[in-house]
């Protein structure tokens, strides 16, 4: 099952969720991403089925390894796209509006090179 844009945002900002807190919950979810209870709870569903995520009887959702994966990988976009951006003179949060829009639609190659040129001038 190929995951959406959209998929891979809620996947992300339950990487993120699970780094602070360790207990994350699809309220906390929806509160994060300012979505409403039945929009978390649909996608919720969508990434349980796709095998992404795990909810326990509790609540609390758990990342599978295919779904911590891609986690990280739009994570790892997100963070490199940002401090480039911001490294070119771009607000921080114009940056991370525009890292979020770029992350998702970059392909492998390119988001490759870009990493390549972030470390070779030292930004990251």
């Amino acid at each position: 099952m190929l995951i959406q844009e959209s998929g891979e945002m809620y996947l992300e900002t339950i990487l993120v969720l699970s780094r602070t807190s360790g207990h994350v919950r699809a309220i906390d979810v929806g509160e994060h991403m300012g979505y409403s209870k039945p929009s978390v709870s649909r996608a919720m569903g969508l990434l349980k089925q796709g095998e992404y995520i795990v909810i326990a009887k509790d609540g609390s959702i758990t990342l599978t390894d295919t779904g911590r994966e891609i986690a990280e990988k739009i994570y790892e976009r997100h963070t490199l796209l940002t401090k480039v951006l911001t490294s070119l003179g771009v607000d921080a949060e114009t940056a991370a509006e525009d890292a979020c829009k770029i992350e998702h639609s970059i392909s492998d190659a390119s988001f490759e090179a870009i990493k390549k040129l972030a470390e070779k001038n030292q930004i990251l």
